[in-house]
C-alpha cells in the first residue's frame, strides 16, 4: 500500500525546492492548530504534505511547539508516514556540523511537553511499545536516499533530546555522551512517540549545526549555527528529493 508522506521541517527547513503546490490548507484539532498551515503538494509524481515545526517565519520555540496538533493534523489528513527534520548538535566525533544522521534510538530528557494522547477517561490504560522509536523500514529507505545522493552521513546515532531552548552546558553534554547520546536536539520528543501513538510510521533526519557545548574550546553563536544550516540543509534537501519518487512506498 502506498503511504502518503508528510515532511516536518525544523530550523533552516521552512520550505522544499520542487514541491509543486496543490493547497494550504489552515486545520484545527481537538489539541489546538498546528505550528502552521498545511502545504498540499507534489515532488516527483508524490503526494507530499508539509508543516514547519516552528511555524513560518520561525517564531514557535521548541518547548512551546504543539506536538499533538502537529500530529493529530496530519493524521486528520490521511498521513501514514511521517520523515521529522531536525537541527542538531554534535557530540560524537564524526558527527560534525554540516554532518547528516538518520538516527535509530533517542532518549528523552524533556519534560512538562504534553507527550501523549492516551490521558483522561480512556477505556482502559495503553501502552506503545516503543522499543525502536524510528520506523527500520522507513529509516532504511532515507538511509539509501542518502547513499544514492553521495554525502557524507552516519546511518545510526541515539539522539538526546532536551527541553531547550537554551543550549546545554558543557556538564550536561558529557552526561549525554556517557548515557550515549550521539547528537543532541530540542524537538525529537514528544513528537516520535506521539506518531507512534497514532500508529504512522516515523523517521528522523538530522542535520548537525554545532558542536555540543565543551566540544570545543569555542562557545556556540548563533552566526556558527546559520552557516552550518546554509551549508548543510542542502544535503536534507537532496536526500529528501531523492527519497520522494513515484516509486516510494
Amino acid at each position: 500500500m502506498r503511504k502518503k508522506l508528510a515532511i516536518i521541517g525544523g530550523t533552516g527547513l521552512t520550505e522544499l525546492e520542487g514541491l509543486t503546490i496543490k493547497e494550504t490548507k489552515d486545520v484545527s484539532t481537538p489539541y489546538g492548530s498546528p505550528s502552521s498551515p498545511l502545504i498540499v503538494g507534489e515532488l516527483n509524481g508524490q503526494e507530499v504534505i508539509f508543516l514547519t515545526r516552528h511555524g513560518n517565519p520561525h517564531r514557535i520555540a521548541p518547548h512551546d511547539v504543539n506536538y499533538a496538533a502537529n500530529i493529530y493534523a496530519l493524521k486528520q489528513e490521511g498521513v501514514t508516514a511521517i520523515i521529522g527534520v531536525n537541527a542538531v548538535g554534535g557530540i560524537d566525533a564524526v558527527m560534525g556540523p554540516a554532518h547528516v544522521v538518520v538516527p535509530d534510538q533517542i532518549i528523552d530528557y524533556t519534560h512538562g511537553r504534553k507527550n501523549t494522547f492516551f490521558e483522561g477517561e480512556m477505556d482502559s490504560v495503553t501502552h506503545i511499545d516503543f522499543s525502536y522509536p524510528y520506523t527500520e523500514n522507513l529509516r532504511q529507505q532515507l538511509i539509501s536516499a542518502a547513499n544514492q545522493s553521495d554525502i557524507a552521513f552516519s546511518d545510526f546515532g541515539v539522539y538526546g533530546c532536551t527541553q531547550g531552548p537554551r543550549l546545554e552546558t558543557a556538564a550536561e553534554i558529557v552526561r549525554l555522551e556517557r548515557d550515549g547520546c550521539d547528537i543532541v536536539g530540542m524537538t525529537g520528543m514528544p513528537e516520535a512517540a506521539l506518531a507512534c501513538e497514532q500508529q504512522m510510521d516515523y523517521a528522523c533526519l538530522a542535520l548537525v549545526v554545532n558542536w555540543g557545548a565543551g566540544k570545543t574550546e569555542n562557545i556556540i553563536t548563533m552566526e556558527e549555527i546559520e552557516q552550518s544550516i546554509e551549508s548543510g540543509m542542502g544535503y536534507v534537501k537532496q536526500i529528501l528529493r531523492d527519497l520522494i519518487k513515484p516509486n516510494f512506498h
